[in-house]
């Protein structure tokens, strides 16, 4: 059980540096508008557009980044082939190494038309052989928001439903993850996460009785930007888990040192977060041509090449990149495809992206 007094709920909850950034950014969106055109892109500065984020509040809760690049006409994949999947640790069951998140880009509310838009989207993810959909009730209204569009498309068996509880207090984190299944329109989730192991203590005990009554499939921690290592390490060692959710992609390895072997070695499955950096990866890179080589792991963009980077780290389970485009969804979903890279392809991308 939490040992959190609940009558400072809030003022706990206000004290965390993560949950402050995140709340500064929802209250401060001004309103929905028109999406933004294919020639803003990838990137974070695109995004920065399609929020209509003040200035002072974007620079405060996401930080400032470059102008975004236009991306040119490639195809979405350089490959065919069957879907790359990696198995989950505890129970050998498979999973497509690309998922999708959720954080911002579905947060549109009872907007019809851009409702609409995302259900493409989601389709287009379970066409291209997705399977794993992450949320959080954090993101707005991103839940009901899949709820909605998972009614009205076709093909979701596949579905591997993961979100999480965010939330002090035993009792709040019941309710919040009861509020969570009936806004998806589901019987149960597959996985249920503790996001960013805000009183993970007293929702790890709720889930293990879940899990043991079958309310839920698998039980995980997240944790996103780096932050709290060493508590997920303690976590992972200690306490009856199937998945953790981290924050890894070309430039932030971190997670190299320490919690990758470790889940390697507790046989836990890995959910990637942030492989882009929030689109700042593509303002970086996307102005440079893909080097020759890419073709020897069938990359035909640089979605793919920043992919498949992470899904080719052996203790990598899927990467969730979020898209409200259905072009930029098909480029993420070819990362699925073909070849990967070995290790010494693995160095050289790191060798170039840090000489750009």
């Amino acid at each position: 059980m939490s040992a959190v007094d609940e009558s400072g709920a809030e003022a706990l909850e206000s004290q965390d540096p993560v949950i402050r950034a995140r709340q500064t950014m929802a209250h401060s969106r001004v309103k929905l508008v028109d999406p933004v055109p294919a020639s803003a892109g990838r990137g974070s500065a695109a995004k920065q557009a399609r929020w209509g984020l003040s200035r002072r509040a974007f620079l405060a809760s996401a930080g400032a980044f470059g102008a975004a690049v236009h991306i040119g006409n490639r195809n979405a994949s350089a490959a065919s082939g069957p879907v790359l999947t990696s198995a989950i640790p505890k129970s050998g069951e498979r999973l497509p190494v690309i998922g999708m998140g959720s954080w911002l880009t579905f947060d549109v509310h009872d907007d019809e038309a851009l409702r609409d838009q995302r259900r493409e989207v989601l389709q287009a993810f379970f066409d291209g052989g997705g399977a794993v959909v992450d949320s959080s009730p954090m993101y707005g209204s991103s839940e009901e928001v899949i709820g909605h569009c998972l009614a009205r498309i076709a093909n979701t068996e596949a579905l591997f439903s993961a979100t999480k509880v965010w939330t002090l207090f035993q009792s709040r984190g019941v309710r919040q993850m009861e509020a969570s299944r009936q806004l998806w329109g589901l019987d149960r989730f597959d996985l249920m996460q503790v996001h960013n192991l805000l009183d993970w203590e007293a929702h790890l005990e709720t889930l293990a009785d879940w899990k043991a009554n079958g309310r839920v499939r698998y039980v995980g921690i997240t944790t996103s930007h780096g932050r709290r290592h060493r508590d997920m390490e303690v976590i992972m060692t200690g306490e009856a888990i199937d998945f953790v959710q981290l924050t890894y992609n070309i430039l932030d390895r971190e997670a190299e040192d320490r919690l990758l072997p470790l889940a390697a070695e507790l046989g836990l499955a890995v959910i990637v977060n942030r492989p882009f950096r929030q689109g700042q990866l593509f303002d970086y890179f996307q102005r440079h041509p893909l080097p020759d080589w890419a073709g020897e792991f069938d990359c035909a963009n640089w979605a793919q090449f920043l992919l498949k980077f992470i899904v080719s780290h052996p203790a990598v389970t899927c990467a969730i990149p979020a898209t409200r485009r259905v072009d930029h969804m098909n480029e993420n979903m070819g990362a699925a495809l073909g070849r990967l890279p070995d290790p010494e392809l693995r160095r050289r991308m790191i060798r170039f992206v840090e000489s750009l």
